[in-house]
């Protein structure tokens, strides 16, 4: 009788093969963007960073604070005329010294926050491993900022111009205050394309946010100190020498005229009122025949921190 008897194991390697083991990833098979859509996306998601969107609630402080200083003065003149007083705010000029130190910190601030740590962190390759052109970073770093700015500039016209519309009565003078904004509106547009060209540049020469942010404040600051300390040392070498005109106002001379060449702040006003803006705002004489000469300054300056900032980013990007 024949019983079976259980085999040994065999021994030796195992027999060839693998475990394929399901991770629950699949494949893609939606639409595939390109480049305009990645460059959007880019400056979308600057937008967001400027105001500390998707970041912990520490980062949005300082955008916090600076929206609701500058919209400040439309709140109160908005009270005040209700009261029926005169119109206190301006829409060409919107308190220029408050303006000034606003957007100062918030480019200060926030520029940094868009290219510095990128830079530092060295994650450019990962974006430019992508279907894009060295430019198309750089371009959508300044269109997000841009926007940025325009927020901080804009708004607070659109709400001087409805606490102003909302206190005036008739058509006529509701038409009046529009009127009265769209020159408002083109001047902060012109705020926005030159700070965010400036700051971007500046704060894209570091990877180190805090040597960023004090590159971008201290060359605001000291441009405009400069530009002021010229203009009050002519004021008054003018009154010495009398040169004193009518109503007790200095007369402009060349020296007073060029004084605001040096600073972002004062040209902004110098081209405002070349383009025919009668409120006064900062302090700085009329340009008069040099008001061209002020358009011109400003568009070389965006013009060269646009290349720079273009030209930062070829390099970091071989880096």
């Amino acid at each position: 009788m024949r019983t079976d008897t259980p085999q040994a194991p065999q021994s030796g390697p195992p027999a060839a093969g693998g475990v394929i083991h399901d991770l629950g990833y699949r494949r893609y098979d939606g639409p595939r963007l390109g480049r305009s859509q990645i460059v959007a996306a880019l400056a979308w998601h600057s937008f967001r960073s400027a105001f500390g969107f998707g970041r912990s609630a520490r980062a949005k402080i300082i955008p916090v604070i600076v929206f609701v200083a500058i919209c400040l003065p439309a709140a109160i003149n908005a009270f005040a005329m209700s009261r029926g007083n005169a119109q206190l705010v301006f829409y060409d000029t919107y308190v220029p010294v408050l303006r000034d130190l606003v957007m100062t910190v918030f480019v200060a601030v926030q520029a940094p926050e868009l290219v510095s740590r990128d830079l530092r962190s060295r994650v450019l390759p990962l974006y430019f491993s992508r279907p894009i052109k060295p430019g198309d970073y750089p371009l959508a770093k300044y269109l997000g900022f841009t926007a940025a700015c325009l927020v901080i500039l804009e708004v607070p016209l659109l709400f001087l111009w409805a606490g102003a519309a909302a206190n005036v009565h008739g058509g006529a003078a509701v038409w009046a205050q529009t009127r009265a904004l769209i020159p408002g509106l083109l001047v902060g547009l012109m705020w926005a394309v030159s700070l965010a060209a400036i700051s971007l540049f500046l704060a894209s020469l570091t990877g180190r946010r805090a040597f960023a942010t004090g590159a971008v404040a201290i060359t605001f600051l000291l441009t405009y100190t400069l530009a002021e300390i010229l203009l009050q040392v002519e004021t008054q070498s003018a009154i010495n020498q009398g040169g004193v005109g009518p109503g007790g106002v200095p007369a402009a001379t060349l020296a007073m005229k060029v004084s605001g060449l040096f600073s972002p702040f004062t040209l902004f006003n110098g081209v405002r009122l070349w383009l025919g803006g009668t409120n006064p705002g900062d302090n700085v004489a009329q340009p008069g025949a040099f008001g061209a000469v002020y358009a011109l300054v400003l568009i070389v300056i965006v013009g060269l921190c646009l290349a720079g900032l273009a030209a930062r980013y070829r390099k970091a990007r071989l880096s």
